[in-house]
């Protein structure tokens, strides 16, 4: 029987204009305390090349890129029962308070999933889409995806271009 698992609070500042939503943070995640900590997820090193910054190390540089871009990051679901790191293990997945994080980031107008999952979660677990946000559901950063970095980091790219086309991100 899997254990329940815990995820992470969210990063966030009060004019966040974008939200980045995974699933669940891996077993690698929950042991370095911060999200995508396995070094072969692509997040971390695709996200400083998009926004034009040293790759972060530290869980504060890390935050701390993200803040400066008024990037929100958390995950779909608060807690689960999940035996390894794979989204197809989640088991009785509890959202987390949306609610809570809209009313402190108000100028959230973007939600990029990374992965399917986490859209399918968001969609089945919250039940919202509403006119106030534009949702985009992305190629996973996790290596469990293969598409080949590059094209996932073009395929980011070009989405978060396309969301803030007169804003430098």
């Amino acid at each position: 029987m899997a254990e329940r698992i815990y995820g992470f609070d969210p990063v966030w500042r009060a004019d966040a204009r974008m939200l980045i939503l995974g699933s669940m943070p891996s077993v690698e995640s929950l042991h370095q305390s911060f999200y995508y900590a396995h070094p072969r997820n692509a997040f971390w090193p695709m996200m400083a090349e998009i926004l034009n910054e040293p790759q972060p190390l530290s869980i504060e540089d890390k935050k701390a890129m993200l803040l400066r871009h008024r990037i929100a990051l958390w995950d779909t679901v608060g807690s689960c029962e999940r035996a390894g790191s794979l989204d197809s293990a989640i088991r009785d997945p509890q959202p987390n308070d949306f609610d809570s994080l809209f009313r402190n980031c108000p100028d959230i107008k973007h939600i990029f999933f990374n992965g399917a999952t986490a859209h399918q979660l968001y969609c089945k677990l919250v039940a919202r889409e509403d006119a106030r946000h534009s949702y985009h559901r992305m190629p996973s950063t996790s290596p469990a995806y293969t598409l080949k970095y590059e094209i996932k980091r073009e395929l980011w790219r070009q989405a978060l271009k396309e969301a803030f086309p007169n804003e430098p991100l």
